[in-house]
């Protein structure tokens, strides 16, 4: 079974995820740290559970969720793994921190480029890489199917979706992506946003404005 903790960091309270697994192993999925506090938080909750990170991840590279890569890298040692077409969005993400007065260093090391069809593994426990594009254009989820859980990035919220007015964002694409790749999940599956409180596959299809037929 793995254990989902997450935190609401820096200033537009993005969500962090550590995923463990019952034995040590933890992968950090868009560390938003930006504050030493938030840095130290991460750190500290990670050693009092006695974990041990082996991978680092990002569901997709808006600023906001790619502050802490460099400290959680330099950390624990780990490269970077996303989706190839995020590496412009993660090279250009210090100019938007520097136009939204949250100046930060970036992550410069290895990337790992992930793709559906090549899952993830932590432990025993398998993480399935889905495509989700439109609120950026590499933007993807990781989907247990065991667990019945997806963190989703900025893709969809608790009645609501992902912004689409950035570079390379694109709202049918969006809508696309949530009708082809989320809606034939189980209706009971947790999806763990970038913002916000978890939701159900389930009530969104009921509930969702921006998702009505």
């Amino acid at each position: 079974m793995l254990t989902v903790k997450s935190f609401a960091f820096n200033p537009v309270q993005e969500n962090t995820y550590v995923l463990s697994d019952q034995k040590d192993a933890c992968c950090i999925i868009d560390p938003g740290c930006y504050f030493p506090g938030e840095r130290a938080a991460l750190k500290e909750y990670i050693e009092q559970q006695g974990l041990s990170p082996k991978i680092l991840l990002n569901t997709h590279c808006h600023l906001d969720h790619v502050f802490g890569n460099k400290f959680v890298s330099e950390t624990w040692d780990l490269p970077l793994h996303l989706h190839e077409k995020e590496e412009a969005v993660l090279t250009a993400a210090p100019e938007w921190g520097q136009a939204w007065d949250m100046p930060f260093e970036n992550y410069r090391g290895e990337l790992i480029f992930l793709a559906p069809g090549n899952p993830l593994f932590l432990g025993d426990h398998r993480l399935d890489i889905l495509f989700l594009p439109g609120h950026s254009p590499g933007s993807i989820g990781f989907y247990s199917a065991a667990e019945g859980f997806l963190i989703g990035g900025d893709v969809l919220f608790r009645g609501s979706i992902g912004r689409t007015d950035l570079p390379g964002g694109d709202h049918e694409t969006l809508l696309d992506s949530i009708r082809r790749q989320l809606w034939p999940l189980p209706d009971e599956t947790i999806v763990y946003p970038g913002h916000g409180e978890p939701t159900t596959i389930g009530y969104e299809k009921g509930a969702n404005p921006f998702l009505r037929p």
